[in-house]
């Protein structure tokens, strides 16, 4: 199974990143410029990206306790892909920054060459779209 791990610095605090993140109808915005669409249908969402490309995603769970989201990719091109996001407050000495972590879990260990370029595509998005102005 190969795994994409990816640790994001975000200029946004903790809460304001989970605020947006949360909510998994939210999820072009937040990506805005990976993704331009969403629709829901209880915890299945589809999104669509840039390309045009369609993708049907299980949302598994929103967990606020621990600021974290996971998520399923159904059918497809995958055997397997199951991903989290989760917001880690930096420190009480930097209130307005945060890191989210992103891990991807999937199979067959060939889609890294799909994953991992959205994935890094994804985290530009996520850091551009959330940062404080």
């Amino acid at each position: 199974m190969a795994t994409v791990y990816r640790d994001i610095p975000v200029e946004a605090s903790a809460q304001d990143v989970w605020a947006a993140l949360r909510d998994p109808a939210n999820v072009d915005r937040v990506f805005a410029g990976v993704l331009t669409g969403v629709r829901m249908e209880n915890d299945v969402r589809w999104v669509t990206f840039a390309d045009g490309t369609v993708i049907e995603e299980r949302v598994i769970v929103v967990d606020d306790a621990h600021m974290r989201l996971a998520y399923t990719v159904c059918g497809g091109r995958f055997e397997h892909h199951h991903a989290t996001l989760q917001v880690v407050p930096d420190s009480p000495a930097s209130p307005q920054r945060c890191r989210v972590v992103w891990v991807s879990d999937f199979k067959p260990d060939e889609r890294i060459q799909l994953v991992e370029p959205l994935t890094d595509a994804g985290c530009a998005a996520l850091q551009r779209n959330l940062a404080q102005r």
